[in-house]
C-alpha cells in the first residue's frame, strides 16, 4: 500500500507561481509512474501531467507547468508558473505500480493505483 501526501497549495494572485508536492510512502517510489490531476468544483477530472520513463504535460499546460521527482526524497512536484483563474482546482497526485512510456496509459486517471488527498490551489483574478 502505497500512501501519498500532498502539499503546497494555496491562494496565489493571476500571474504568479506555485509549487506543490507530494510524498509517497514505501521503498519502490523510483519504479512508479506519478501523476497529477485536477478537478474544479462540478467539472470532471483533468490530466495535468505524469512523469514515468518520460514525462508528458496536458495540453492546456503549453509550458507553463513542470513536473519532476527526486527518487531520493519520494517526492513528485509539479512546478505551477503564470498561472490563471481558470488553473483554480483541487490538484492530486497519483501513482501506477510501474514505469512506463506509453503516455495513453499515463494520462488515464484509471490506470493509477494510488491517490492523495489533494491540495486547493486557487488563483485570484
Amino acid at each position: 500500500q502505497v500512501q501519498l501526501v500532498e502539499s503546497g497549495g494555496g491562494l496565489v494572485q493571476a500571474g504568479g507561481s506555485l509549487r506543490v508536492s507530494c510524498v509517497a510512502s514505501g521503498r519502490t517510489f523510483r519504479t512508479y509512474t506519478m501523476g497529477w490531476f485536477r478537478q474544479a468544483p462540478g467539472k470532471e477530472r483533468e490530466f495535468v501531467a505524469a512523469i514515468s520513463w518520460t514525462t508528458y504535460h496536458g495540453d492546456f499546460v503549453k509550458g507553463r507547468f513542470t513536473i519532476s521527482r527526486d527518487n531520493t526524497k519520494n517526492t513528485v512536484y509539479l512546478q505551477m508558473n503564470t498561472l490563471k483563474p481558470e488553473d483554480t482546482a483541487n490538484y492530486y497526485c497519483a501513482a501506477a505500480p510501474y514505469l512506463t512510456e506509453n503516455i495513453a496509459s499515463m494520462r488515464e486517471g484509471r490506470k493509477y493505483n494510488y491517490w492523495g488527498q489533494g491540495t486547493q490551489v486557487t488563483v485570484s483574478s
